[in-house]
């Protein structure tokens, strides 16, 4: 009996002993998370609310477009995709051939109008010089006039005696009137010529041979004939690396179609999208940290806040969201926010676009 009363005992005191230990337990974890949550507050007010973080951030770049000027065939393409290259670097070559021979008719334009221009500035010296001689021609003939108009007046007044005859009388008349005739027909082309001096003047008053309007229209072709041979030449816009390429040897090339992207890799920025209500305290200039996953947690990029987008991504979608209904649930918008990175930290840990990254404002600086 003694044996069987003590079993129940021993139960008893087993199962104290573990809710004991229980109470302790949880006293234990309750005092942890009192002390977790403590530690948490004390963190959040003195560091945590300073910085503004999301994973929600991809790397960018204001790529450059190649885009043929004009269109022509592909003689050669002399980069690839992945092919780093230089600002200035040639990257396609197009036939040249048409605008070789426009060059070639644009240069004999420029050399025609400079001949015409010298020639009507030599025209002007001549007509001055038939002018002059005009004048001698005028006087001579006034002369002659003026002889024959005393002659006249001589026999004229003789003739009342008889002392002339009456066909002297006759020939004197007729004399007179043909030095008039004669005056009149030098005074009429003296007039002529002074007309086509002052026509020919008109053309080259005020004007040089580079300043004639012919000339510089002759010029500014030959420029355009010039620009559209140097536009045979493709090069890059940019340092960066080749992207996209979509030409062949061979293809005939449309005026403002692309044939190839550069991204300037040493010039990208990351674009964070935050959530509205983070975004309360955030303005350019403030510093930021961005880790990349390509680098992980072994490399932070140091850089600033450039600017806040306009809208949010929502907003300038294709199809924007419509809640005219009044029956929808309030979705946390996102906006974009332009990281600029540091150049000398890119230049020695490369990113590409796309790639995925963190980033964390210091609001601090506010």
């Amino acid at each position: 009996m003694t044996d069987t009363a003590a079993l129940p005992a021993s139960s008893e005191d087993a199962a104290t002993e573990r809710g004991a230990a229980r109470r302790l337990w949880l006293t234990r974890l309750a005092m942890a998370v009192v002390v977790l949550v403590v530690v948490w507050l004390a963190w959040y007010m003195i560091v945590g609310r300073n910085y503004v973080s999301t994973d929600d951030a991809y790397v960018d770049a204001e790529s450059g477009q190649v885009t043929p000027l004009t269109s022509a065939t592909v003689l050669a393409v002399h980069v690839n995709d992945t092919q780093l290259v230089k600002a200035g670097t040639v990257l396609v070559e197009l036939d040249p051939t048409d605008a070789k021979i426009a060059y070639a008719q644009a240069q004999a334009d420029l050399g025609e109008a400079r001949r015409r221009f010298r020639q009507t500035v030599a025209t002007g010296a001549a007509l001055n010089a038939q002018l002059s001689a005009r004048g001698d021609d005028i006087a001579q003939a006034q002369a002659k006039a003026d002889a024959a108009r005393i002659d006249l007046a001589r026999r004229e007044s003789l003739a009342a005696s008889g002392g002339v005859s009456g066909e002297e009388l006759t020939n004197a008349r007729r004399d007179y009137a043909t030095a008039k005739a004669a005056l009149s027909q030098a005074q009429s082309t003296r007039n002529s010529a002074k007309g086509e001096y002052a026509a020919n003047t008109a053309l080259t008053s005020g004007l040089t041979e580079e300043t004639d309007p012919g000339v510089a229209a002759a010029r500014a072709r030959l420029d355009s004939a010039r620009l559209e041979l140097d536009r045979m030449t493709i090069r890059a816009p940019m340092d960066g690396v080749v992207s996209q390429r979509r030409v062949q040897v061979g293809q005939r090339v449309a005026q403002g179609v692309p044939v190839m992207t550069i991204v300037p890799v040493g010039q990208v920025y990351v674009e964070a999208n935050f959530k509205e209500r983070q975004l309360r305290r955030v303005r350019p200039g403030m510093p930021a940290e961005v880790t990349a996953d390509l680098y992980g947690s072994d490399f932070t990029f140091h850089g600033k806040v450039v600017g806040i987008a306009g809208a949010t991504g929502a907003a300038s979608s294709i199809i924007p969201a419509q809640n005219a209904t009044g029956n929808w649930i309030k979705v946390v918008q996102r906006l974009p926010v332009r990281i600029q990175l540091d150049p000398k930290e890119l230049a020695e840990h490369p990113l590409r676009v796309g790639l995925s990254t963190e980033a964390t404002i210091d609001i601090s600086a506010n």
